[in-house]
């Protein structure tokens, strides 16, 4: 029974295949379809720039360079914190140890 069931099931492939190779038109499953990737032709919201071109503008950059400068600025915030709210601490350590 089951060297039956492989060759039916060998047969309607079989079948399958040579109906679609033999129609002049691909069947509408076997299209490609591109229905949420964007279109080519035109833009989705307003074009994005370099942020050499508009500095003030950050609404208007490229997302990248949106986060790399976003980056770089949370980084110079938390380095500069830390150098403000520990620099005098350095210098008592060493006035307490050249007092003793």
């Amino acid at each position: 029974m089951a060297s039956s069931l492989g060759a039916i099931a060998a047969r309607r492939a079989t079948s399958n295949l040579t109906r679609l190779s033999s129609s002049p038109h691909a069947p509408s499953s076997l299209i490609q379809r591109r229905t949420f990737s964007a279109s080519a032709d035109g833009h989705h919201g307003p074009q994005r720039i370099n942020i050499w071109q508009d500095p003030m503008s950050p609404s208007k950059w490229k997302e990248e360079q949106f986060v790399l400068v976003s980056l770089f600025g949370w980084g110079l915030l938390f380095t500069g914190a830390y150098k403000f709210f520990t620099r005098g601490k350095k210098n008592d350590d060493k006035k307490l140890v050249e007092a003793s």
